[in-house]
Formats: C-alpha cells, structure tokens, sequence
C-alpha cells in the first residue's frame, strides 16, 4: 500500500484545462481574427455598445407601447359599510380576518374602515379594524365595543 505525499498529488485527469490563448497563429484554431470575424463593431478593440442597442435601429423597449404601472409602497385598504356587518353574530369578536373569510373585503386588504351606511346596528364587537366617528358613538349606543 501506497503512503499519500504531498509532492505526489495532482488533481484528477480531465479536469484542468489550458486556457485559451486566442491571436497565436493558425495552429490554435483561433488565430489571425481570434474568433471575432472580420469586420464589424465586435471585431474592433474597444467595440462595445449598451444592452438594447440594435445597431441604430428603434430599440424593442421603445417600439412597444407602453401601458400601466404599479404604485410602489401602496397600502391596500378597503371602505366597508356599517350595515354589511349586520350578518355576524354579536357575541363573536369581527376582525379584518373574519371579513375576509365571508368575502367582505379582498384578499391582499391590510386596512378595512368601517364607515357610517345603514341605521340599523346591533351589539357588534369588533377588534383592529379602523372606525369613523359616528359608528363608533353607534356601536357604542348598541352596546358593542371597539377594541
């Protein structure tokens, strides 16, 4: 059995190839033109151009229309009647998941408000949702609480 030296290792067959040493002579395979053609912007030292660019002729991004944006940092909230919440039950906390749940309000809402629509009011109870002035002082009259 063989002892491992340091002097005696090398990586495994295959796995290291030579660079490739382009512009030295025809033998190489890439010689004279160096695998850059002849003529053109690419050929020449130094021929670069931005990302797009199609030689002078009107760029994709600009011949497409352009159509639509998205706010950055928009809060999505939703209004919701005082009078669409009369279906729940009045012992049970209502919150921005139960409305949810029921359809009242969008899946991607992160603020509800509850505004003044209706008369009728029961004894809601309703927890992190935002409220008006005046169904508040409703709520309040019915017997319900605002947490």
């Amino acid at each position: 059995m063989q002892t491992m030296k340091l002097n005696s290792l090398h990586p495994a067959l295959g796995s290291k190839k030579n660079r490739r040493r382009v512009g030295r002579g025809i033998g190489s395979g890439l010689g004279k033109t160096a695998g850059r053609g002849h003529n053109g912007q690419k050929s020449r030292a130094g021929g670069f151009h931005k990302v797009g660019f199609e030689g002078g002729q009107m760029p994709l991004y600009r011949r497409l229309p352009k159509r639509g944006f998205t706010v950055f940092g928009k809060k999505l909230s939703a209004d919701l009647p005082l009078s669409s919440l009369q279906i729940f039950d009045s012992e049970n906390f209502i919150s921005i998941v139960t409305l949810k749940e029921h359809g009242l309000v969008k899946k991607n809402v992160h603020l509800v408000k509850i505004i003044m629509k209706g008369n009728e009011t029961k004894a809601l109870k309703l927890q992190g949702l935002h409220v008006t002035t005046s169904v508040k002082s409703a709520i309040e009259a019915a017997g319900g609480s605002i947490c």
